[in-house]
């Protein structure tokens, strides 16, 4: 884990994990990958399965676009790079397990 830039919410100074692009379990392990910061990765896997994540959110810009993503985006840009919020999960995501 670094110190480093998000590329998801453009935050500087944020702890930042790498986030495959293409989820491993859908065959993304050597794909793309992302340095994203602890609250947008968890976002992300808060709201959308692998297999969502496989078929339309597999690049940056395509989260970017995504409304769920967006109303997060706008809010979580305004937070201090040290906040870690607690997410709740999606109605969908709940419904999963």
């Amino acid at each position: 884990m670094d110190v480093n830039h998000c590329e998801l919410c453009k935050r500087d100074g944020v702890k930042t994990t790498i986030h495959h692009l293409v989820p491993r379990e859908m065959g993304g392990n050597y794909g793309p990958k992302a340095d994203l910061c602890i609250p947008c990765h968890k976002q992300i896997h808060a709201l959308f399965t692998n297999e969502q994540l496989a078929a339309n959110l597999s690049t940056i810009e395509q989260l970017e676009a995504n409304d769920e993503m967006q109303k997060y985006l706008k809010w979580i840009k305004k937070q201090p790079p040290t906040v870690l919020p607690k997410l709740k999960k999606s109605k969908q995501m709940r419904k999963k397990h």
